[in-house]
């Protein structure tokens, strides 16, 4: 959700010191750019990260992890117990963007930065729900079905930003 183009060497820094910030100050506020979380975090939100472990995390909350050199911001939708490189088994969080069909790769305590504590669009705070923020279910099917579709509903959520300003 948060930054695209693998291998991008100044990606892949922003993601490192992100994620460095995290550990050792326990906080770190962060844009978003991507489209996954749609319609519960929107391109240009600011989240506040608080420095979570992986005990504390629990199904339904919104999680910063780092994976491939980037970081991710995607609801958990499941906990199970999956090998690692080691073949050890380990606790894991299974994760998923709200507009994507398709869960994430595993993701492990190493990978996990924290949790999303508040969302802020434009000068207001915005509450991030326990589940993605939809009153009509087929919403979620069109947003998940259509970047079209996301495309213009970011446009109408534009629009009742500047309106409501």
């Amino acid at each position: 959700m948060l930054m695209s183009a693998p291998g991008n060497p100044s990606i892949e820094l922003a993601s490192a010191l992100a994620g460095e910030i995290v550990r050792t100050f326990g906080e770190v506020r962060l844009c978003a750019f991507g489209t996954s979380m749609v319609p519960s975090i929107l391109p240009g939100d600011v989240m506040a990260i608080r420095k979570a472990d992986l005990q504390e995390v629990s199904r339904g909350e919104v999680v910063l992890f780092s994976q491939r050199g980037r970081l991710f911001i995607h609801r958990v939708v499941d906990r199970e117990l999956s090998s690692t490189a080691d073949c050890i088994e380990e606790t894991c969080l299974i994760t998923r963007g709200d507009r994507l069909c398709h869960n994430d790769p595993p993701v492990f305590s190493r990978d996990l930065l924290g949790r999303v504590v508040s969302v802020e669009r434009g000068n207001r705070k915005v509450q991030l729900l326990a589940q993605p923020n939809l009153p009509i279910p087929w919403i979620a099917r069109l947003l998940r079905a259509s970047d079209r579709a996301t495309y213009f509903y970011l446009r109408l959520a534009a629009c009742w930003r500047t309106s409501c300003s």
